[in-house]
C-alpha cells in the first residue's frame, strides 16, 4: 500500500493506493489561504500540517486494514512556495506562494543580475518563482533575511516533518530558477544573485528516488510500521503526469485546477522563453518538459459563483450546460487574469475584465464567460508553446492523440466539451481525474520503493472522451480573435 500527500493551495489531500493500482481510500483537509495585502498571497506551514493529521485520521478511519499496511510515501505540492527556516528548522514567516505577484521589480533585478537566467533555468524570471521573493526579502525583511539558514518549497517542509531530512526533487526545484534544469544541480550562479549559496539549499533527487523514512514518532502516532520510505516526490504538475501516466515526448494533460496548465513531456531540455513557456525537469529520470500556466482557472470559477450566489460550483456548470448557442454567442469576453497571469503575458498588474455587459446577462451567461474566458487563457498557452517550438527535444506535436484532463474542474462535461473544442484537440478525461496529483505521488512512492516505472506509470482508463465540434469550435474562434484583441488594448489600464 502507498500513500499519496498533494498538498494543494487550497487544502490537502491524501491517497491510499494498492499494488493492484486500484485507489482504496482518498481524504481532504482544507488550507486557510491568507491575503494581507493586494496582490499577496501567503500560508501558515503549520497550517499544512494540521491539514495532512487531519486527512491521515480521516484514511485510517476509512480503511484501517488498508493504512496499516502503507509501505511507502509520496509527495506533491503547489510549486514555487518561500518556507524559510532560521538555524534551528523554525519556520521565520508566512510561506510565500506561487500565486503572489509582490516581487516583480526583482525579477528585472535578477534577470540583469544573471544574464544567462534563461537558458540556465529554461524560464523566464517571474514574480510567483522563489529566487524573486527571496529577493523581495532581502530588501523589504531584512531581519527576516539575515536569520535565513534554509529555504523549502512547500511540500518539501512537510517532507522535513516527516523525516527530519531537507530533500527537494527536480520538478519542483525547477520552479525556484536556482536549478540548473539541464545539469539537474543548484546553479551557483542564481543563488549568489540572491545573497544565498548552496548551503541553503536542500539536497537533490529525482522524484521516484527513496530519500528517508518515515520519522519513528510520527510512525507510531499515525499507527504505521517501522522503515516506511518517504520518496522525493514532484511538484504538483509533474506529479500529475505521473499520476495520468505521462512518461514518453509528448504524452501530456490540461490541468483546471485553481490554476490552469497544458503540459507535455520532452526528452531533452529545450527552454521556450520568448513567449512565457516554462523548461522544467520532469519528476522522472533524464526527462523535462513544457508548461504553459495561467494563474486562475478552477478557482475563477468559484469566484464567479460566489459573486453571483447560486448555489455551488456544480449548479451552476447545470446552468451553463443548458445555454444555446445564441446566448453563447452574446455572453460578455471575460479576461481571467484575477491573480495576473503568466503564459503569454507574464504580467502580475493584469486583472479580470467583463467585457460587453448588457442588461440582459444573467448568472449563466457570466459562468459560461468565465468557462470560455479560461479555455481561452488555456489556448494562448498552447499557442504559445507551438509557436516557440515546444515540439523540440523529442516532444513532436501530437494534438491528434489528444491531452488528459484532470483537475477539480475537471468534473464539469460542459466545461470539458467546451475545452475540446477551443484547444483543437481531444481530451481524455481519466477516472479519479480530480486526485492526479495524489495518485501521482503514491505511483512515486510505489517507484522508490522499488516498483518499476514503466509498471506503475501506465495512463488511465478514460472516463469520457471529449472531441472537438466543428459547429462550437467556429463559434469559439470568432470569439477567442475577439478575446486576444482585449489585452493589448486593456493593457495600459492594469
Amino acid at each position: 500500500m502507498y500513500l499519496g500527500i498533494d498538498l494543494g493551495t487550497s487544502g490537502v489531500k491524501l491517497l491510499l493506493l494498492d499494488d493492484a493500482h486500484t485507489v482504496v481510500a482518498t481524504a481532504d483537509a482544507a488550507v486557510p489561504q491568507l491575503r494581507p495585502q493586494p496582490t499577496w498571497s501567503e500560508q501558515y506551514p503549520a497550517d499544512w500540517w494540521a491539514a495532512v493529521e487531519s486527512a491521515v485520521a480521516q484514511l485510517r478511519a476509512q480503511a484501517p486494514a488498508a493504512w496499516a499496511q502503507v509501505r511507502g510515501i509520496g509527495l506533491s505540492g503547489h510549486m514555487h512556495g518561500a518556507v524559510v527556516l532560521g538555524a534551528q528548522g523554525q519556520v521565520l514567516r508566512p510561506a510565500i506562494l506561487w500565486n503572489d505577484g509582490r516581487a516583480s521589480a526583482e525579477c528585472a533585478q535578477l534577470e540583469s543580475a544573471v544574464p544567462t537566467s534563461r537558458q540556465i533555468t529554461g524560464n523566464l524570471a517571474m514574480p510567483g518563482f522563489t529566487a524573486p521573493k527571496l529577493l523581495w526579502l532581502r530588501t523589504h525583511e531584512p531581519a527576516v533575511f539575515d536569520q535565513i539558514r534554509t529555504v523549502l518549497l512547500p511540500k518539501d517542509w512537510l517532507r522535513l516533518q516527516l523525516t527530519g531530512d531537507m530533500v527537494s526533487d527536480m520538478s519542483d526545484a525547477s520552479g525556484t530558477l536556482w536549478l540548473d534544469v539541464q545539469a539537474r544541480a543548484w546553479s551557483p550562479a542564481m543563488l549568489q544573485a540572491c545573497g544565498l549559496d548552496v548551503s541553503h539549499m536542500p539536497t537533490l533527487a529525482e522524484g521516484s528516488a527513496p530519500t528517508g523514512t518515515l520519522r519513528s514518532d510520527v510512525a507510531r502516532r499515525w499507527g504505521l510500521g517501522d522503515s516506511i520510505v518517504v520518496a522525493a516526490g514532484a511538484g504538483d504538475n509533474a506529479a500529475s503526469a505521473v499520476g495520468v501516466g505521462a512518461r514518453t515526448a509528448g504524452q501530456g494533460f490540461v490541468s483546471l485546477g485553481t490554476s490552469g496548465v497544458v503540459f507535455r513531456v520532452t526528452d531533452a531540455f529545450a527552454p521556450a522563453t520568448e513567449r512565457a513557456v516554462h523548461a522544467f525537469a520532469h519528476a522522472l529520470p533524464q526527462r523535462w518538459h513544457h508548461m504553459s500556466v495561467m494563474l486562475s482557472a478552477a478557482s475563477a470559477f468559484g469566484w464567479v459563483t460566489r459573486l453571483t450566489g447560486r448555489g455551488d460550483e456544480a449548479q451552476l456548470s447545470d446552468a451553463v450546460s443548458v445555454l444555446n448557442t445564441t446566448r453563447q454567442a452574446q455572453a460578455p469576453l471575460f479576461l481571467p487574469y484575477l491573480s495576473g497571469e503568466r503564459t503569454p503575458h507574464n504580467n502580475a498588474a493584469a486583472s479580470g475584465v467583463f467585457m460587453g455587459l448588457r442588461a440582459e446577462h444573467e448568472a449563466a451567461d457570466l459562468a459560461y464567460a468565465v468557462m470560455e474566458g479560461v479555455g481561452f487563457g488555456l489556448l494562448d498557452g498552447l499557442n504559445a508553446m507551438r509557436a516557440t517550438g515546444a515540439g523540440q527535444g523529442g516532444a513532436a506535436r501530437r494534438d491528434d492523440v489528444g491531452l488528459a484532463l484532470v483537475g477539480g474542474g475537471a468534473r464539469s462535461n460542459p466545461w470539458a466539451q467546451l475545452l475540446a473544442s477551443a484547444l483543437g484537440t481531444p481530451l481524455q478525461r481519466p477516472q479519479g481525474a480530480h486526485a492526479a496529483a495524489a495518485l501521482g505521488a503514491a505511483r512515486l512512492a510505489a517507484m522508490a520503493c522499488g516498483g518499476d516505472e514503466a509498471h506503475w506509470c501506465h495512463p488511465l482508463p478514460a472516463d469520457d472522451t471529449f472531441m472537438p465540434q466543428p459547429a462550437q469550435q467556429a463559434q469559439l474562434a470568432e470569439r477567442y480573435a475577439r478575446f486576444v484583441a482585449l489585452y493589448p488594448a486593456l493593457q495600459s489600464q492594469f
